[in-house]
């Protein structure tokens, strides 16, 4: 059925969402270029894009709602719908999921009652799966509001969405203090991150990521990446090797224990091919 025209902003909210529109819109020679921060400024009003945002940055840019449309469905980070003051996101690619990433995916649904893209009950989370986020040496991966927690488990991730739901103070693996997704938003569109500390504590890669890095500068590497099993593994191991929490290392130099993605194949196929 064909949709009423989306209703307008209240006064107050289009006074303050024009000026910094006016903003965004200054820093591009062209002003269609200003659609993504824009679309990201609407949905730190709303909690996501709504058709009354999206009319806005359609007019604000001179474009149709159909282009406004068009950008606002393809880029996953735009929400369509109301969720939760957190966004926890579970990796499910490929060296995620291997890692545990199925299982924690799993495990959370469960023990949250919601389903992909879905909210609890009390608006505090949103759960979805989400592809790669370019942290494969920190698998299993989940996200809230975009921050990474690394090397997680399903136990660790039930802890964390417990945390997040009481209240409780959550810290990232690493990047800056967790804030709700609306104050995640304006940050996205370009506004500075005006809580004390915050971008100080933004930080960078983490050691994991950087061995390529040291590689190519000559630096003298560990002769073993992925850390021996068994005490007799262990026992042959170079003294000079890193102690278990000396660093932030991935879960590849520094193995938890993660719930098998398959628990009928926990050592691959056995069988013969085509059978």
């Amino acid at each position: 059925m064909p949709q009423l025209p989306a209703p307008a902003y209240p006064a107050e909210v289009r006074g303050r969402l024009e000026a910094d529109a006016k903003e965004v819109i200054a820093r591009y020679p062209d002003s269609r270029s200003a659609l993504l921060p824009l679309l990201h400024l609407v949905q730190s009003e709303e909690g996501y894009v709504s058709r009354t945002g999206m009319a806005f940055c359609a007019e604000l840019l001179d474009l149709t709602t159909a282009e406004v449309t068009a950008v606002a469905t393809f880029y996953s980070m735009y929400r369509r719908r109301p969720g939760g003051d957190y966004q926890v996101g579970v990796c499910t690619n490929t060296l995620c999921a291997v890692m545990g990433g199925d299982a924690i995916f799993d495990q959370l649904k469960q023990h949250l009652g919601v389903g992909n893209n879905e909210t609890t009950e009390d608006g505090k989370v949103t759960l979805e799966h989400i592809e790669c986020n370019a942290a494969c040496d920190f698998a299993p991966v989940v996200m809230v509001n975009w921050e990474f927690f690394d090397n997680q488990t399903p136990e660790s991730a039930t802890q964390l969405v417990d945390d997040l739901i009481a209240g409780r103070t959550v810290e990232p693996t690493r990047g800056a203090p967790l804030c709700s997704y609306k104050e995640t938003a304006r940050i996205l569109a370009g506004f500075p991150d005006q809580r004390p500390g915050a971008v100080e504590a933004t930080g960078g890669a983490g050691p994991a990521s950087l061995v390529g890095l040291r590689l190519a500068k000559g630096e003298e590497l560990h002769p073993k990446v992925v850390a021996p099993r068994g005490e007799a593994a262990r026992a042959e191991a170079p003294q000079d090797r890193p102690q278990p929490g000396a660093e932030h290392l991935s879960s590849h130099d520094a193995p938890q224990q993660t719930s098998a993605s398959d628990p009928e194949h926990p050592a691959g196929p056995a069988a013969e091919e085509g059978e």
